[in-house]
Order: structure tokens, then sequence, then C-alpha cells
């Protein structure tokens, strides 16, 4: 039976990006980061790696890393991951009253991410964020399957990346400007709404649902 919001409308399904959305990971990243550098002997920069969050691992181990290691060395970062991210990191100021408020309005929350699904996990459970699906490994227009997936009509990031998943899967793009992408960097690549940050949401998500 499809929920329905208090105005008699389908009730939401609302997107959320994890890290520098509800998450603040930069901590448990760095940590990761400096971990993996003992590890292999590789210099890398923790303090600006932590600056360009968002792009898959990938991405950022290429700047460390030759190409023909970036597999196996991705593989032990993720290893690394649960003991050195999980206890540092923290939500994000309102990441649970954003998630509660789609709750409350009857909604249904999916957290789809760039970052490895089992880890993302790890991070929603040790914070209390009580997301309905999450979905990982999937970056900028890769998430529009999923959010068409499970029918999300909002797609809430901090980056523009995000606003290009929420695009391409015809949902409307929430920016929160709380990552490495400033608010006017959002509303240039095209952000529907850009917000501080999501202490603003509840009361944005209350006038969407009115408006509708």
């Amino acid at each position: 039976m499809t929920h329905m919001a208090s105005s008699g409308s389908p009730a939401p399904t609302v997107g959320f990006d994890l890290d520098m959305t509800l998450i603040d990971s930069r901590p448990g990243i760095h940590a990761t980061y400096t971990a993996l550098a003992e590890r292999t002997g590789a210099h890398i920069d923790a303090d600006l790696a932590v600056t360009r969050l968002g792009p898959p691992l990938a991405e950022e181990l290429a700047h460390w890393f030759p190409a023909e290691r970036i597999a196996d060395v991705a593989g032990l970062y993720r290893e690394l991951y649960p003991s050195c991210a999980i206890t540092p990191t923290l939500a994000m100021a309102s990441a649970r009253e954003a998630v509660d408020a789609v709750h409350a309005a009857g909604g249904r929350v999916v957290v789809v991410t760039a970052k490895w699904e089992p880890n993302a996990k790890l991070h929603l459970e040790h914070l209390g964020i009580d997301a309905d699906a999450v979905m990982g490994d999937l970056w900028a227009e890769q998430k529009a399957a999923a959010l068409r997936e499970h029918g999300a009509g909002v797609y809430v990031g901090d980056h523009v990346g995000d606003v290009r998943g929420a695009r391409a899967a015809a949902a409307l793009a929430v920016s929160v400007a709380t990552g490495p992408c400033g608010a006017e960097e959002l509303a240039a690549a095209g952000a529907d709404v850009v917000l501080p940050d999501l202490t603003a949401f509840p009361d944005w998500l209350t006038g969407h649902l009115a408006a509708r």
C-alpha cells in the first residue's frame, strides 16, 4: 500500500548522499588514509584528500598510486576503513532530524552514495541514522538508476555530482553547502534548491509537500 502524506498526496521518497551530507566523515577518512600510507609506504596528503570528498575512491587514489596498483590499494583501504573511520565520524548537524522529517511525513529515506556499501551501512548503524535502503558504489549520473528504482522525487547532496545524479533521475536536486562545493557552484550546476545545511531541510520539506 502506498503511504500517504498528511496532505493526501503520496508520501515522498527522498534520497540522501552520505559523505558531507548526512555524515562528516573527514576525521575517519583522514585516519584511514594515514593508516593506508603507513601500510603501503606511499605519500598521501590526508589533509588534502579530505577537502575533495564525493567522487569515487579510485579517483582520489589515482593522485597517490600508479594505475596498476589502485584496485589492490582500494581493497586495502576498505579493509582498514571499519577500524579507522567509523568511530571518529560524526553526524552532520540535523542529519537525524532531516531523516526523521521524511519518516514523519510517511515517506521513505534512501541513501545513495559513492562509498562502498558495507562501510556506508556501518556509518548509519553507528550513528543511529535510520535509512530504509542503502545503495553504494554509485557516483554522479550512476546514482540516477538507484533513485529511479526507489521512486525518489528528491535527492539531497552536497556535491555538483549529486546535482547531476538528481537531474539524470528527474528528481528535485536539493543541495546543502556543507561539502567541497559552495552554494554558488551548486546553483550554477543546476540545483533546484540550495540550503545552507540540513537544519533548514525539515521546514523546506514541509513547504514542498504543502505545495504539492
